[in-house]
């Protein structure tokens, strides 16, 4: 019997899960190497995405996706992130462009463009940090101004993921007038839309993460939501997206878990197997616990969305406790390895790369630290407590 925890998944998340698992040793799996070297994004593995219909998968049938839930989608993730970090990235990315227009989007907008994210794949990117509004979304100065009926948005975004394969962008943007946050749907192709350079980063180098700059015109209808309510929903997705990114520190955690575990069962030093020697035999054992237990939170989170509940807690929790699990995971990898597992190209190495942005983006641990203080506080500040 294995000895990381199982979910038990339903049927629709088993056939998913599968799927994902078949599609990532075939495929996803042995690029990974040739995608972290070149630093190439995987078109080939995009389409296998589209055609697999993993990429709508989270898209309600209404509007031509598969309507799946979203614990079948971390399962998903979870599999392709053990196999290939970069894919699930571009995975993970996905949802970002797609829950606002889920949550707030019209009818029209859900209509046009998620059926276009279904049959698409990179549809629609979520345009929300600045280089001075990072962690602190709320400070953002991409401008909205109106101009002749019109809105002009002016500025510039960045650390977009999949941003220059998208063809779509949910801007957010203050309004000049009254200082309140916009999102607005910007497509690529309008005047004035410019993707200027790709970040030359340390982890998940199969992917592109593009700067946007923006002086163009949009009308009413690109609005996303309620207007002046643009921070709500930013946080509205990033609660959602915060999930899927423990699925992939989970799936991470455990391609490091499985080959620390492998190498220290197959080498020998001191006239035994390593892992008979309780400095590395401990670490694995910790690894196995504190994966299952970031696999568990994950799930459990996931499945509270599902259930329609508020998942801002349990997922920053699952996403703070996950990430930093992974690190630890991918950091005992390479110890455990030693001077193999510091050179290239073994893959805990490049593991320890792909791992260390899960701490980062979606919310630093720092941030989520502070989200979940401030409902502690809440929670013990009430009259009923």
């Amino acid at each position: 019997m294995a000895l990381l925890w199982e979910p038990r998944l339903d049927d629709e998340g088993l056939r998913w899960r599968d799927l994902a698992r078949d599609l990532t040793a075939k495929y996803f799996a042995p690029l990974a190497a040739e995608l972290d070297r070149d630093q190439r994004y995987p078109w080939e593995s995009v389409k296998r995405l589209i055609d697999a219909k993993i990429a709508g998968m989270f898209v309600p049938k209404s509007y031509g996706g598969e309507g799946a839930s979203l614990t079948a989608f971390c399962s998903v993730v979870e599999e392709v992130a053990r196999g290939c970090a970069s894919t699930s990235a571009i995975v993970v990315a996905l949802p970002l462009g797609g829950f606002p227009l889920l949550l707030e989007g019209s009818e029209d907008q859900k209509q046009s463009y998620l059926g276009g994210l279904a049959r698409e794949g990179i549809a629609i990117n979520f345009a929300l940090s600045e280089r001075g509004a990072g962690s602190d979304i709320a400070a953002i100065e991409t401008s909205a101004t109106r101009e002749g009926g019109n809105w002009r948005l002016r500025g510039e975004k960045c650390w977009l993921g999949n941003g220059g394969a998208a063809r779509h962008y949910i801007v957010f943007a203050r309004e000049a007038e009254s200082r309140a946050i916009t999102a607005f749907l910007v497509d690529k192709e309008q005047p004035g839309v410019v993707i200027d350079f790709f970040e030359d980063k340390m982890g998940l180098r199969g992917t592109l993460t593009s700067n946007l700059k923006l002086d163009t015109l949009v009308e009413d209808s690109a609005i996303v939501g309620t207007p002046g309510k643009g921070l709500r929903l930013a946080l509205k997705t990033l609660a959602v997206g915060r999930v899927t990114v423990a699925a992939q520190s989970v799936g991470i955690a455990r391609a490091a878990y499985d080959a620390a575990a492998r190498h220290a069962v197959e080498r020998r030093a001191f006239g035994q197997a390593i892992i008979d020697h309780q400095a590395v035999g401990f670490k694995l054992a910790d690894m196995a616990t504190e994966i299952s237990a970031a696999r568990m939170m994950l799930h459990e989170a996931a499945q509270a969305y599902d259930r329609g509940a508020d998942v801002s807690g349990l997922g920053t929790m699952a996403k703070l406790y996950a990430s930093e699990a992974a690190h630890r995971a991918v950091d005992s990898a390479v110890q455990i390895f030693g001077g193999p597992g510091y050179v290239k190209p073994n893959a805990v190495e490049r593991y320890y790369r792909d791992q260390r942005v899960t701490e980062i983006y979606e919310g630093t641990s720092e941030v989520l630290r502070m989200v979940l203080m401030r409902a502690v506080r809440s929670d013990f500040t009430s009259p009923s407590k």
